[in-house]
Parts: C-alpha cells; sequence; structure tokens
C-alpha cells in the first residue's frame, strides 16, 4: 500500500532551522533562564514559592517533606527534571547563597565546601517569613494569573512582593546567546533607595548610589573599590572585585604569628581553596606557611595559616590573594525579562520598574478590597433599611405566603432609609458609595427612598431572630459605619496619586522594619592595587649570607654599639666548618643583586629573605632564588633603585 504524499509539503531547511532555533531561544530566554524585573524570580522559581503557599506550608506551620513540594511543582506547574526542582529549593535555603533566604531548610541543604543536600526524601522544607512578603495579596486580583502546561491549573504569571527581590537576593543565569549575573544587596539599602525614588522620580544613579553603597554578598568580605560598582549601577555591567577577610593572632603554644580568614569571597568552594593553598604550599610557590587548618563550625567561617618565624603575615597574605581565589572578581551582568522581553538594566531602572508593579498591584488591590467591601455594604445597608423599618418587615414576611413572594415584596416597595443616610454623612460618603458596579438603576437611594436588590431582600430574608437584638443590631450598624469608612479610605488612594504614593511608602518603610539587616560586606577604598611593599616597613636590615649558601636578615636595632673592651654578642649561629662570607646593610625594600661564580646576576629584595635572630641560621639560597646546586655567590650589591644615570662597573 502506497502512502499519500498530498498533505506533505516542502520548506526550506534554512528558514526552518532558523524559526526553530529562535523559538526554542526565546522559550529557554524567556520561560528558563532570565528572572522578572518585577519579582526578581524565574519560573522556577515561582512555581516553587506557589506550590508550597497552596500546600499550606507557611512560616509559622510546620515542616513538609521536600518531596512533598517536589512531587506538587513539577505535577501541576512546572513539567521538568525533579532535581531541577529540587536544587531550586536547597539553594532558596542555603545562607550561603542567599542573602536573604527564602525557603526555611530542615536537615542537611550542603555546606559550602561544596557538600551535596541529602535527598528529597530526607529533608524538610517550608517557606521563610519574606517569602510571604513575594506572595503577599495573591487572592485579590493584584496579578494575572495563567493556565499551566496542560490548562488543568492556574499560576500567577509574576508575584505581588512587596520585596524588591531581584535586587537583595541577585540571581544568575545562563541563556542562549545571553547571561545575567546580578550580585545580591542590603535590603535596608535597597529599600531606602526605593522609597528616595518614590518622592523624586529625577533622582539620578548617582543619586541611588547615595543609598545603595554597593553589593552586600552572604559571605561578607571585602569590597575592593568602588569602580566596578559605578560602572555596573550606571550601564548594567561591571567587575566588583571581593577580597576575603583576615586578621593576625598569636599562638600562645609556639609564640608565631597566625593568620586567620574569617570571611571569603561569594560563591567560592571552601574546601578546594583549602586544597589550592596546600597544593601551593607543596609546590613552594608560597613560602613561609607551618600548618594549615580548617577550623570552620557553625559559628563561621576559620581558615588558619600558622606561619613560620621571622615570615611577614601580610606579605603571605598578599601572595594568598595573587595565587588564589581569596581575592576574585563578581562580574555584574544585569539582564532581567522587562514587559517579557530581555533587557540591559541599570539600577534605577530596576528600581523603577519595581516602583511601576507596586503601583499596579497596589491600584488592582485597591479595586478588588472597594469591590468586596461594596459588595458587604451592600447587604448591611440593606439590613440596617430593615432594622430602621423592623415592624413593617415583619408584618411583610408573615402576610407573604412563599420566601419568594416575600423577596419579591420586599423589592416592590420604597423604604425609608433611616439611620442609613446619617451615617453615610458621617463617613463623609455619597449615597451611592456602597453601590455595586452590577447595580441595576432604580435600586438604592431614589428621591429619598430606599429600593432594595434581590441580594439585599434575600440576606433580610437570612436574618436570624438573634440579630434583631439591641445589641446584634448595634453591631450590624457598627460594621456597617465601618464599612463606610473603607470604602472612603479604598476610594481616596484611587482618586488621589499622592494617597497612593504615600501606602506604597508605608509599605516599604514596614518591610524595612521588620526585615532590614546591617551591611555584611565592607566597601573598602580601592587596595587592589597595593602591591607587597605596600606593607612594609621599610626598617634597615642586617643581611648575611654563609660560606655554606644560608641566607637571612635581621633588624639592624639588633645589634649595639659597645664600648672598648666589650666582648660582643654572637651575630649568627652556624653548623661546624660554617662562617659568615658576605654581610650587608639594606633597608627592607632595597634589591640585592647577587653575582654568582658563573657570571650571572640574580636579584631579590630584601623582604624575601627568612627573617630571623641572631641564633637562627637561615635558609639555604638555592631554596629562595633559581641558583644552581654548585653555584656559589660572590659579590652583594644592595639598590634602592634603578635610575637611567647610574652604572654598576665590575672587574674581575
Amino acid at each position: 500500500m502506497v502512502e499519500s504524499t498530498q498533505d506533505i509539503s516542502s520548506i526550506n531547511i534554512e528558514n526552518e532551522l532558523k524559526q526553530s532555533y529562535l523559538d526554542y531561544a526565546m522559550s529557554v530566554i524567556v520561560g528558563r533562564a532570565l528572572p522578572d524585573v518585577r519579582d526578581g524570580l524565574k519560573p522556577v522559581h515561582r512555581r516553587v514559592l506557589f506550590a508550597m503557599k497552596e500546600l499550606g506550608n507557611d512560616w509559622n506551620k510546620a515542616y513538609k517533606k521536600s518531596a512533598r513540594v517536589v512531587g506538587d511543582v513539577i505535577g501541576k506547574y512546572h513539567p521538568h527534571g525533579d532535581s531541577a526542582v529540587y536544587d531550586t529549593i536547597v539553594r532558596m535555603a542555603q545562607p550561603f547563597s542567599m542573602r536573604y533566604m527564602l525557603v526555611d531548610g530542615q536537615g542537611n541543604f550542603g555546606s559550602i565546601d561544596g557538600d551535596n543536600a541529602a535527598a528529597m526524601r530526607y529533608t524538610e522544607v517550608r517557606m521563610k517569613k519574606l517569602a510571604h512578603e513575594l506572595l503577599a495579596d495573591l487572592d485579590k486580583n493584584t496579578v494575572d494569573f495563567v493556565p499551566n502546561y496542560d490548562g488543568t491549573e492556574m499560576m500567577p504569571s509574576v508575584m505581588p512582593t512587596k520585596v524588591p527581590n531581584l535586587l537583595i537576593n541577585g540571581t544568575s543565569g545562563i541563556a542562549v546567546g545571553m547571561a545575567t549575573n546580578i550580585p545580591p544587596h542590603n535590603l535596608t539599602e535597597v529599600v531606602s533607595a526605593c522609597i528616595a525614588l518614590l518622592d523624586n522620580p529625577e533622582l539620578t544613579v548617582d543619586d541611588l548610589m547615595e543609598y545603595v553603597k554597593g553589593p552586600d554578598f552572604p559571605t561578607a568580605a571585602i569590597i575592593n573599590g568602588r569602580a566596578g560598582i559605578v560602572q555596573a549601577y550606571r550601564t548594567g555591567r561591571g567587575r566588583v572585585l571581593m577580597r576575603a577577610r583576615y586578621h593576625i593572632e598569636t599562638t600562645e603554644r609556639s609564640g608565631r604569628e597566625t593568620v586567620v580568614f574569617t570571611e571569603i569571597p561569594y560563591q567560592l568552594n571552601k574546601a578546594k581553596l583549602v586544597e589550592r593553598i596546600a597544593e601551593l604550599v607543596k609546590e613552594k610557590k608560597i613560602e613561609g606557611i607551618a600548618e594549615l587548618r580548617d577550623e570552620s563550625d557553625k559559628d563561621g567561617i576559620r581558615i588558619v595559616l600558622e606561619l613560620k618565624k621571622g615570615e611577614n603575615a601580610e606579605v603571605l597574605a598578599n601572595n594568598l590573594y595573587s595565587q588564589t581565589q581569596l581575592e576574585s572578581a563578581f562580574g555584574v551582568n544585569m539582564v532581567a525579562l522587562v514587559d517579557g522581553k530581555p533587557q540591559l538594566v541599570n539600577l534605577k531602572t530596576i528600581l523603577k520598574e519595581f516602583l511601576k508593579h507596586r503601583r499596579r498591584v497596589v491600584t488592582r488591590r485597591t479595586v478588588y478590597l472597594l469591590q468586596k467591601a461594596r459588595e458587604r455594604g451592600h447587604i448591611l445597608e440593606g439590613l440596617a433599611v430593615a432594622l430602621s423599618n423592623i415592624d413593617p418587615v415583619i408584618a411583610l414576611i408573615k402576610a407573604s405566603p412563599s420566601s419568594a413572594d416575600a423577596k419579591e415584596q420586599l423589592m416592590s416597595q420604597a423604604w425609608a432609609p433611616g439611620d442609613v443616610l446619617e451615617m453615610l454623612e458621617r463617613a463623609g460618603g455619597e449615597e451611592d458609595l456602597c453601590r455595586p458596579d452590577d447595580l441595576p438603576a432604580g435600586l438604592g437611594f431614589v428621591d429619598g427612598k430606599y429600593h432594595l436588590s434581590e441580594r439585599q431582600a434575600q440576606a433580610i430574608l437570612d436574618l436570624r431572630l438573634q440579630k434583631l437584638t439591641g445589641m446584634e443590631q448595634h453591631k450590624l450598624l457598627a460594621e456597617y459605619q465601618e464599612k463606610l469608612e473603607e470604602m472612603r479610605a479604598l476610594a481616596l488612594i484611587l482618586t488621589n496619586p499622592e494617597r497612593l504614593v504615600e501606602v506604597i511608602r508605608e509599605e516599604l518603610e514596614e518591610i524595612k522594619s521588620e526585615y532590614g539587616d546591617d551591611r555584611r560586606s565592607e566597601i573598602s577604598a580601592s587596595q587592589h592595587d597595593l602591591s607587597v611593599e605596600d606593607l612594609i616597613d621599610d626598617e634597615p636590615m642586617v643581611v648575611t649570607i654563609s660560606e655554606e649558601g644560608y641566607a637571612k636578615a635581621q633588624s639592624l636595632s639588633t645589634y649595639q654599639a659597645q664600648r672598648r673592651g666589650g666582648r660582643g654578642k654572637i651575630a649568627a649561629s652556624f653548623k661546624e666548618d660554617d662562617s659568615v662570607k658576605h654581610l650587608i646593610v639594606a633597608n627592607m625594600l632595597d634589591t640585592i643583586l647577587c653575582f654568582t661564580d658563573n657570571g650571572k646576576c640574580y636579584w631579590l629584595k630584601v623582604y624575601q629573605l627568612p627573617q630571623g635572630g641572631r641564633s637562627a641560621r637561615g635558609r639555604p639560597l638555592v631554596n629562595i632564588i633559581s641558583i644552581a646546586q654548585d653555584e656559589r655567590v660572590t659579590s652583594l650589591l644592595p639598590i634602592r633603585d634603578f635610575p637611567e644615570d647610574r652604572y654598576v662597573f665590575m672587574a674581575t
């Protein structure tokens, strides 16, 4: 049987590949890899938080198994692998990954050493309190909902967040042809900038930088210089230099100096860092470390480097900065979805888009609340009219043959408004303040009388007899008065732009008061250009090299002038048959030219020599400069600098 080819059409493969790859690229960009500028979330993060909300996995309720949450996410909203969803949950629960965690985890969620989290069947999660601020008012028609992948569920297209999450937690992602890498920031600073921009939309990026000082990483550390920060905030791209923080201690046991690192750059694997330092020591690329220990625990990071005697701690730290990731750069690339399209954004654009989103959310929330208040107020208004005419209303109901007839009779008559008009006037409202938008004309207040709607008539018929007591009547009227004042306040938000701004500002102030904290990352003046020599005291030293090639430097202050007949002091301790061959006085920052018997010249700085006391022997010169084992230094020449008009004269 020959198959029909009538339904097969020929297309250009080049055009098909272009279109298909473009569709794929946009799917990855919009649906997976880039965050929305409004809530700072990628689709998977948004779906995880929404699923947790639907599960009732709140911050003040019991933990739920991670596997339960993952199952709901992939079954209802995110038709992808479970490991990707679980990895997302894990990262949101890691204090070293998120500046402000959105998930509260119980169990093993990995470590800064790169250890994996326990399997999802073991760990438990719930939302952090801050995560609720991202989902606040989600049930008040504040954002649009879209169908899930199979049309059986609805999920939010964006969160109605109260916090500028894109900046406070940052994000990173690789799409097709583009990527994003946004550092985390301090909530107090970012919210303060939002309030300032809300009050004065004409503020520039430089003005906003008075509030947002720079990134604030969860692992703290020191940010070196503001140049990269300024460039990133102005253009959306920049390079922020991070440097580990250390202090110097002295060991009680040996009295030697110890360099202790307590903060490391963001996203740095601590275990690999320690391994790298150990490798450098083994390869003799870094010298002077007697012992390396990782004493980190639940209270914080503590990488301990115990120095050999005579070593300079600042010099060692600088060598570590230059040869390890203790100093590294965070490449800022602030790409986010703006109106559904990828865009490189600067600091002001992010804040402006967030505030624009807040205006829409608060406006839609106010419309929703006003509608609900009007619906309830409309019912209470009808009940208040009925209570003002309680005797004729009861008589009418008793005389009616059925409830349907009673409802018809209640709606057909014009009733005296009683206390309702007076209460409306006290609330500063108009007669139609409680009037629902869909209420037909001819109902409500007409020519000084009140005509009940079908909903009001039904509410009167459903009224329990206990509501006719004096106290219950008072409660109904008090609730009606409350609703009138609420509607008046809500209507003011919709009609007065200044009041709308005031509401947004008040909510931002509450967020700052509730969740704000101190900055962790210190921003220092630019120090990444400092050389080792900038940290060294340029004191005079005595440099000695022995016959066997042992070299050392010791402070000139250890030598003292003695009167005639003095017995002298030991200047050095050598092996038998070894003695001082060369002795010069030079400052710590001076360069020493070492001439050898092979006709070669080597150079080194005085501070590169091991420092020791009078009894120290020093270190073999072959371990300090690259001379051959059988090569001997014949002459030393200390040089302060190398001007072009000076020469070295040699005679053999």
